[in-house]
């Protein structure tokens, strides 16, 4: 049953009180200490030079960078559980994170690439290769087409891919070397020049998303029942899957391929708000940033003097998550 409106109410705003809490943690905790006051001054363009670059160079553009990425996979993962219709989706079945890393893998070992801007014009135009071959070879356009071939072909191609990429790191050895810092999923080096050219693609992606929301509700409960309301359920299937696949994509460009939150932040959601897919992506929104951060400001500490990636930060806690939901009797169904 759907809970009382007071309540979610109530939930999204403790999320939006998480995440101004996530965003000040991100701001004034790091692996380099400085002071909270340093931190304030340093906010407000005075403070020491050192205050002034750590806050300024380094904090503020990787916690821009995690609200961008956390959001744009916790949407993208509310938008393909409900079009899977299966609780246990998540953005990467449509090959979006191999498609990005075999273009990356290529640019290092063939083109010479090294910088994160580099890798994020690689990573995105990967992205969108994987999936538009995916959309194609699953028959994405063709109403009668269960969601479930979509899926499998994505795994497909993302198998090859992955065997692609594995096949150039190994007999390069510096694109293997390079390789492994950005598939673990990184937050740090991600300023203007690197979220800003992909902040566009997310926008759309955001506004795709919530385009669609209604056409989701209706085919929740089956194509059918959402003809007999009057929704298109062709044009909303794609544009769930471009939705994804620039939301997905663009996170992916940003800082790499990070698992388990397009899983862990969708099925939170829906626990806390009900099915209702407008709530399930505003929710997912304020989440996956919030759990971005988090666990971002949780790598920056966990092995000093060095930091650990976000993405293996999210790796620790998603895979009990996974074991939880798979054990669920109903986490395969919406």
């Amino acid at each position: 049953m759907r809970p009382p409106r007071r309540r979610a109410a109530a939930w999204v705003l403790g999320a939006v009180g998480l995440l101004v809490v996530a965003v000040a943690l991100s701001v004034l905790v790091g692996a380099n200490p400085v002071p909270p006051g340093d931190v304030l001054a340093a906010l407000r363009g005075g403070g020491s030079d050192t205050a002034r670059f750590v806050v300024g160079e380094q904090r503020v553009p990787r916690t821009v960078a995690g609200l961008v990425v956390g959001a744009a996979l916790g949407v993208a993962g509310a938008l393909m559980q409900a079009f899977t219709r299966n609780a246990l989706a998540d953005p990467g079945l449509l090959g979006v994170n191999a498609g990005a890393a075999v273009a990356v893998a290529v640019g290092i070992a063939f083109a010479g690439v090294t910088a994160p801007a580099g890798y994020m014009v690689l990573a995105c135009l990967g992205a969108f290769v994987a999936a538009a071959a995916v959309h194609v070879l699953g028959g994405a356009g063709d109403a009668r087409t269960p969601p479930g071939r979509l899926v499998v072909t994505g795994v497909a191609v993302g198998a090859v891919l992955a065997g692609i990429t594995t096949g150039i790191t190994l007999t390069h050895p510096d694109a293997f070397d390079r390789m492994r810092g950005w598939n673990a999923g990184s937050l740090l080096e991600r300023g203007p020049q690197v979220v800003l050219p992909v902040l566009p693609l997310v926008v759309v992606g955001l506004l795709l998303a919530g385009w669609s929301a209604r056409g989701l509700n209706a085919v929740a409960l089956g194509p059918e029942v959402a003809r007999a309301q009057g929704v298109d359920v062709p044009r909303t299937r794609v544009l769930v899957l471009v939705a994804v696949t620039l939301l997905a994509g663009g996170a992916t460009a940003v800082a790499g391929p990070i698992t388990f939150v397009g899983l862990m932040v969708p099925h939170a959601v829906r626990w806390v708000v009900g099915s209702d897919q407008r709530r399930v992506l505003a929710g997912s929104l304020v989440a996956g940033s919030v759990l971005v951060l988090a666990s971002d400001v949780v790598g920056r500490v966990a092995v000093p003097p060095g930091e650990m990636p976000v993405g293996v930060v999210t790796a620790f806690v998603g895979a009990p998550v996974l074991v939880a939901l798979a054990r669920r009797r109903r986490a395969a169904a919406l």
